[in-house]
């Protein structure tokens, strides 16, 4: 069975999904990470060459390699993957996968994202807390209708990972 951890940048699809991959001795798959090793490019690259069309082709065909793959591995997801290509409903309808929506409220969110957004280069060029507010509330509110599309849904908002990755635990097993 493979663990499929979605939800907005930020939210801590990857710190959770390393330390959930520990806790259950199961291999840790960052889908960004893969992409970016087999294009041999970073995610900026991509998109700045290629666009983001080609981007988004990318992500769904690693996507459907990976769940065809790989075994026993908690896989965090890019931000839009759900969003894009049918991508939520290839992880709804495959069989050896349990979804979990990391959902983080937009104050947590644009708490989390401010601090950081200079390694982030979505949000890179955003100057102010009130512009990136805006900027993540309106993907929020387009994005919410795939995320609540998994199986789970997980707070994370005033939590560590460890409360969080024990939450998946104890609901999933």
């Amino acid at each position: 069975m493979n663990i499929i951890l979605l939800g907005y940048m930020g939210c801590g699809k990857s710190s959770i999904g390393r330390d959930l991959a520990s806790k259950l001795e199961m291999q840790c798959l960052d889908l960004d990470d893969f992409i970016e090793d087999q294009e041999k490019k970073s995610i900026a690259q991509i998109f700045a060459d290629k666009g983001e069309i080609y981007f988004r082709k990318k992500e769904n065909e690693y996507l459907k390699q990976v769940l065809e793959t790989k075994n026993n591995h908690i896989i965090s997801l890019g931000g839009g993957t759900p969003c894009f290509a049918g991508n939520i409903e290839i992880i709804k309808e495959n069989t050896n996968v349990k979804s979990v929506y990391l959902k983080t409220s937009l104050e947590e969110l644009v708490d989390r994202l401010y601090q950081e957004k200079e390694k982030r280069p979505l949000i890179a060029h955003i100057s102010s807390r009130d512009d990136l507010k805006d900027f993540v509330r309106k993907h929020l509110f387009e994005r919410s209708f795939y995320y609540n599309q998994a199986e789970y849904i997980i707070s994370t908002d005033d939590r560590t990972i460890g409360e969080v990755t024990n939450e998946i635990q104890n609901t999933l097993f």
